[in-house]
């Protein structure tokens, strides 16, 4: 399906990928690194049976804009693009959609614009308290996030690039992928990380967060907000979560329901990837959850 260019008042250009009847109740579908619109391709033609569905490459990613500063990166700037597409496309409220940093997107974009986001999906990705909280307080959560440190290292997108991306697939992502992903699936990521400046810029979702991964064994100031009251989602939130995640472990799920009141589960066999590790289990979960 062919991507529409649309520059956003936020001072970037997005492409995005447009499904379904104009009229239709809409829907916004938040990639997560390092990937595209292409994450939810087993998902878009489902849903725009119905919805109107928005699936933008986000700052950053494949074609779009790539702004040059880390601090263009920041959740809030992110969260500005959302909000701004809407707007463009001239949508008021919609159901929001988020896997990986997308997710991370959508919880604050939840948290931050209840005016807009009438209903919020997350797939395995954790509520910022319980995943900061977690960094602190479980050593296995700590241990599995240290590739964040990692990833933040001035070099890593050097050392990637040297090494060649067909390289970097085939050591890491390619890990991740179900049996019978092709040399076209491949050809595609590879075609996407090779667009001028976004290995850089997809590594600064990483360096822009506010998020603080401590060293195994580390004991560092804990932040006050942990410890404090939180402020509800207040949406209807649908939580899908594969439960072979290696980077993002159970313990994201602990608790969660003291902080989104409205809140469904539904866990799925698979990995971190569901979107299109399991797309017929995670739409049977967002069809039966009323979307």
């Amino acid at each position: 399906m062919p991507l529409t260019r649309i520059a956003l008042s936020t001072g970037v250009e997005l492409d995005v990928q447009l499904a379904g009847e104009e009229d239709a109740p809409p829907v916004i579908l938040l990639h997560g690194f390092p990937e595209s619109h292409r994450t939810w391709r087993h998902i878009v033609p489902d849903l725009a049976r119905d919805h109107r569905v928005i699936a933008p490459d986000q700052r950053g990613y494949a074609r779009s804009s790539k702004p040059g500063a880390v601090a263009d990166y920041a959740p809030d700037r992110i969260v500005a693009d959302l909000i701004a597409l809407a707007d463009a496309l001239g949508i008021g409220r919609f159901t929001l959609v988020g896997h990986d940093w997308g997710g991370a997107i959508a919880w604050k974009a939840a948290l931050t614009r209840a005016d807009r986001v009438a209903r919020l999906v997350i797939v395995n990705a954790p509520h910022p308290l319980v995943f900061q909280r977690s960094l602190f307080d479980d050593p296995a959560q700590r241990a599995a996030s240290q590739y964040i440190t990692r990833v933040r290292g001035t070099s890593t997108n050097t050392n990637w690039t040297d090494q060649g991306l067909e390289r970097m697939f085939d050591a890491t992502f390619a890990l991740h992928a179900p049996p019978g992903m092709g040399e076209a699936e491949k050809a595609a990521y590879l075609d996407e990380w090779a667009q001028s400046g976004a290995m850089t810029a997809m590594l600064n979702w990483y360096r822009a967060s506010p998020i603080i991964v401590p060293a195994p064994g580390e004991a560092p100031p804990r932040p006050a907000f942990l410890d404090a009251p939180f402020p509800p989602v207040t949406q209807p939130t649908l939580v899908v979560w594969g439960t072979q995640d290696r980077a993002l472990l159970p313990v994201q799920l602990d608790g969660l329901e003291a902080l989104v009141p409205d809140l469904t589960v539904e866990r799925v066999a698979g990995g971190h990837f569901i979107p299109w590790q399991a797309p017929d289990a995670v739409l049977a979960a967002m069809r039966r959850w009323g979307i």
